[in-house]
């Protein structure tokens, strides 16, 4: 790869801008969601039919137009009319892209302490005309610069990683410049910040990952186990603690296997004693787009399909929620 994926479609994209183009479906879907929330209680069934089986562009535009037709934003109506984790999942849902991956953040560093692992899912790991979209849409949404936020809300080796990534300083892939010379070159210093010295240079190491375009930074990776008989990933794990540890694999994992990576964190919101279902939410949602090639991924790595997972852990009409997003993605997906 180039660069960093894109996790929002291009038409996503466009729509950030102030361009959505509207067509009957995208009416249809507002009368039916203002339908299924009029008068006493709410159509559940109806909620998951409409805003469950749009994609993330149809998501985007339906978020728009609902307020134009009825002069409310779509996620305030679902915060009324819903609870508990389809509520939760009901509000992303009736969120632009950007706005929900917003709301994520706002949810992570909001209240005592900050959810790392929320907020490093959703900041590092992103292409640049991403980063640039999650900042403008952060302070239009809460006015609030969101590298400030991050800076007041973390501290330590974490925060490097978390403002490098935020800069969106990923360099144009050049043949030219990003050859085998000076990958050698940046695995050296590489090892010279990290393994090779007392005392870790941990933003020196977020800067070579946050700068190398995906296909430079594997020739990087490439180089330093030529030399060192280690990989970045293993280089990474004996510099760092655990935390940001996870964080850096995460943003190494997203540049050089983005579906891998994603399918991996999947799973891991399902880990343990009890199922994450905020961190499950979150990441069916952010990756609906990318969806079809993170579900080859999971099965080739867990022998397992997303939507078995999920019919496994969760339950109710959350359970239909996510298996309805899963469908719309892949439809007939194992």
């Amino acid at each position: 790869m180039n660069k960093s994926i894109n996790l929002y479609p291009d038409k996503v994209h466009k729509a950030s801008l102030g361009e959505p183009e509207y067509y009957p479906e995208i009416d249809d879907a507002c009368e039916e969601i203002n339908k299924a929330t009029k008068g006493w209680g709410t159509d559940e069934d109806a909620l998951i039919a409409t805003l469950g089986s749009k994609n993330t562009v149809e998501r985007c535009l339906i978020a728009y137009r609902y307020q134009e037709k009825y002069g409310k934003e779509l996620k305030e109506l679902m915060k009324k009319e819903n609870s508990g984790d389809f509520g939760f999942l009901t509000q992303l849902l009736s969120l632009p892209a950007p706005d929900a991956d917003a709301k994520i953040i706002r949810k992570a560093t909001k209240g005592l302490g900050t959810d790392e692992k929320l907020l490093y899912t959703v900041i590092c790991g992103r292409s640049n005309d991403e980063i640039e979209i999650l900042k403008k849409t952060y302070f239009k949404r809460y006015n609030k610069d969101l590298t400030n936020l991050v800076s007041s809300e973390t501290h330590g080796d974490i925060k490097k990683l978390y403002l490098a990534c935020l800069q969106g300083m990923e360099e144009t892939y050049d043949p030219k410049y990003h050859n085998a010379s000076k990958a050698e070159e940046d695995a050296k210093t590489f090892h010279k910040k990290g393994q090779g010295r007392w005392g870790t240079d941990e933003a020196a190491l977020f800067e070579i990952i946050c700068k190398s375009p995906p296909q430079y930074l594997q020739m990087i990776d490439d180089a330093y186990v030529a030399t060192y008989h280690v990989n970045l990933q293993h280089a990474l794990k004996k510099e760092l603690h655990r935390k940001t540890d996870d964080a850096a694999l995460f943003t190494l994992g997203m540049k050089l296997h983005p579906y891998e990576t994603a399918a991996e964190l999947i799973k891991s919101t399902c880990a343990g004693m009890g199922t994450n279902e905020l961190g499950l939410s979150c990441a069916i949602l952010r990756y609906q787009h990318i969806l079809p090639q993170v579900m080859m991924e999971h099965t080739k790595l867990f022998e397992k399909s997303i939507g078995d997972r999920v019919s496994s852990e969760t339950s109710g009409d959350y359970e239909q929620l996510l298996l309805e997003m899963i469908r719309v993605a892949w439809p007939g997906a194992p």
